[in-house]
């Protein structure tokens, strides 16, 4: 039987507004799911969602 892997989990939560900042940081925020003030997601850790925060880390807070 094959090994069933646990997947990491990241909280994202929406810090700041992204009202003011760039088209492209607007859209990440959207695509991350996150659509209000204080709105918190959880996303799987991979390479794809770590860009996604990298580009628009100054607007989240994350915890593992």
């Amino acid at each position: 039987m094959a090994e069933v892997k646990e997947v990491k989990m990241l909280k994202i939560k929406l810090v700041r507004s992204p009202i003011g900042y760039t088209e492209n940081q607007k859209l990440t925020v959207k695509a991350l799911g996150l659509h209000r003030m204080n709105h918190v997601v959880e996303r799987p850790d991979n390479p794809a969602i770590r860009g996604m925060i990298k580009t628009v880390g100054h607007l989240l807070e994350v915890s593992e």
